[in-house]
């Protein structure tokens, strides 16, 4: 199928300049068109999170690091091992400060695998509730009210390289509310999370989508809740964050234009 037919089988969205304007129109391509599949959503977000877990156990000897006896039978106690000159229970798995009974394994493998074909249908899935409003408006995104979803922008956005023209262009286009969700829902994590490096958890916020990283990296790196990525590093998790679908993103017209290739993938 031509690029010609493609463009007019799509749904319809707003082109806006870096002023908010309303400048033309175009067609999705295809792939926004996949049905929404939760299932295989939540499935391919669950494997991704995965590969990034780190395998962790005991130390060899862990809790065998005592000096203990057994006293044999027929004291009237129960037949664990006691610490040397000493009645307190040491070493026995069902003592207090005993080795672990079961404890997890440093060897486990704790990526899991998923099918190329389910991959691809998931992250095209994810990336069809993009463009649903509704979607959107249901993972809590603010933004004004009219706008066509996703929201395109011309391919000068690509060129904002100062974070305060980034959240100007932002506000005149009508999405910078959701920066602001994001930055006041930021908070202190619940429980020991806090003391091992993770101390804060910030809400995600707008995913822009850009053909080229030629400036808006270096003004959009530092907006709380922002992921600024090219059409080949879009993935299920970015779309989709915790395997709820309907982020609110932004794309550039180049960006667009690149995704009409997926068809083919």
């Amino acid at each position: 199928m031509a690029d010609k037919d493609v463009k007019m089988n799509g749904p319809s969205v707003n082109v806006y300049s870096l002023k908010g304007e309303k400048t033309k129109s175009i067609h999705l391509p295809d792939v926004f068109g996949v049905p929404l599949r939760h299932d295989l959503i939540r499935k391919d977000v669950e494997i991704i999170r995965s590969t990034r877990r780190q395998a962790y156990g005991p130390a060899a000897r862990s809790g065998m690091r005592h000096s203990v006896s057994w006293w044999g039978k027929g004291r009237g106690a129960s037949r664990v091992t006691r610490l040397m000159g000493s009645s307190r229970g040491a070493q026995s798995p069902c003592t207090v400060g005993g080795r672990p009974c079961h404890p997890p394994r440093p060897e486990r493998i704790w990526d899991r695998k998923m099918n190329h074909k389910e991959r691809l249908k998931a992250r095209a899935s994810a990336l069809g509730a993009v463009g649903d409003k509704g979607s959107v408006i249901g993972r809590g995104h603010r933004f004004k009210e009219g706008l066509t979803m996703p929201v395109v922008l011309e391919d000068e956005f690509e060129k904002v390289d100062a974070t305060r023209d980034v959240i100007e262009v932002l506000t005149k286009v009508g999405v910078y509310d959701d920066v602001q969700r994001a930055w006041n829902g930021k908070h202190v994590r619940a429980g020991m999370g806090k003391l091992r490096g993770r101390r804060f958890r910030t809400p995600k916020s707008l995913l822009i989508v850009v053909s080229r990283k030629d400036g808006i990296e270096k003004g959009a790196r530092n907006l709380t809740g922002v992921d600024i990525v090219t059409p080949r590093q879009l993935n299920t998790e970015l779309l989709a964050p915790g395997g709820d679908p309907g982020r609110l993103s932004v794309f550039t017209e180049s960006a667009i234009e690149e995704l009409r290739r997926w068809k083919n993938e």
